[in-house]
């Protein structure tokens, strides 16, 4: 994983200290090759040792190689990470909004697919396609992802249950049996409510997948499996964009290797488009 990702990934599980030098990092990574690890420390007020300790807890060596990997990694992007892609120089803001939020998208769905290991999408593939039954569940903007992916589940001849109530979900925690699985869709994951339907959901012996931003969060945290979605910048109305795009990247994946996982699906799936066509047409 990018060290600047893996800094955003972890940054919810360090401490107070540790925050301040990520911040610092993902503020300024264009910028840190002209610092050395004292000259960091003196900025934020630190100690030096702080700053290597940060490095190593990172899985590096010292903050020499730390900040090899970082300059290694702005490179690659060509642009200071925290901000959106660089565009050329447009003078239309059409074309350089249009440019600009392309390149962002982009960004997000490669770093939304670094951050979810293979080992774990092969395995929440094989849960999905073993699941007697799947629960599906989301709340707001997240229930209108959860429903969308349920009907494309669905054509496979999966058997779903997709709920938006809580209320509604709770009551339907009777029917879950072992093997059944819980897709939970929450962009925080900070519902004490959806933690709870999680923790009585795997009581009756399902397994619940988290589907939320790479930020730590209490429902991933307790989750059985974890998809993470990557979506950053500064503008509210493009982060929020940049993540229904890196989530649906990342649900496009996992519903191809679905098909390719069990050719049954793929002909069920056939034979559900054929005849909802057939239906239109009539």
């Amino acid at each position: 994983m990018p060290p600047l990702l893996k800094i955003r990934t972890e940054r919810g599980q360090m401490s107070a200290i540790e925050r301040r030098i990520a911040d610092f990092i993902l503020d300024n990574a264009h910028l840190l090759r002209d610092y050395s690890s004292q000259q960091l420390a003196s900025a934020l007020g630190i100690s030096q040792s702080s700053v290597v300790k940060f490095s190593q807890k990172l899985g590096f060596k010292g903050y020499p190689d730390l900040k090899y990997s970082i300059g290694e990694d702005v490179a690659r992007a060509g642009a200071d990470p925290q901000q959106a892609p660089a565009a050329p120089d447009i003078s239309d803001d059409y074309l350089r909004l249009g440019d600009a939020l392309h390149r962002s998208k982009a960004q997000a769905e490669e770093e939304t697919r670094q951050a979810n290991p293979r080992e774990e999408i092969e395995r929440i593939v094989q849960l999905l396609d073993g699941a007697p039954k799947l629960f599906v569940h989301g709340l707001g903007d997240d229930g209108l992802y959860a429903r969308e992916f349920a009907m494309r589940l669905s054509l496979l001849g999966l058997l779903v249950v997709p709920h938006t109530d809580p209320i509604l979900m709770l009551a339907n925690l009777s029917a879950a049996r072992p093997g059944d699985v819980l897709l939970m869709f929450s962009e925080f994951g900070n519902l004490p409510q959806l933690s709870q339907l999680s923790r009585q959901f795997q009581d009756m012996g399902g397994k619940v997948v988290s589907i939320t931003r790479h930020t730590a969060n209490p429902l991933r945290a307790h989750a059985d499996a974890a998809l993470v979605v990557c979506a950053h910048d500064r503008a509210p109305q493009v982060a929020q964009l940049l993540y229904r795009s890196a989530m649906h990247a990342l649900l496009d994946f996992l519903f191809v290797l679905l098909c390719h996982a069990n050719p049954d699906r793929q002909q069920q799936l056939a034979v559900n488009l054929e005849r909802i066509d057939h239906l239109l047409d009539s």
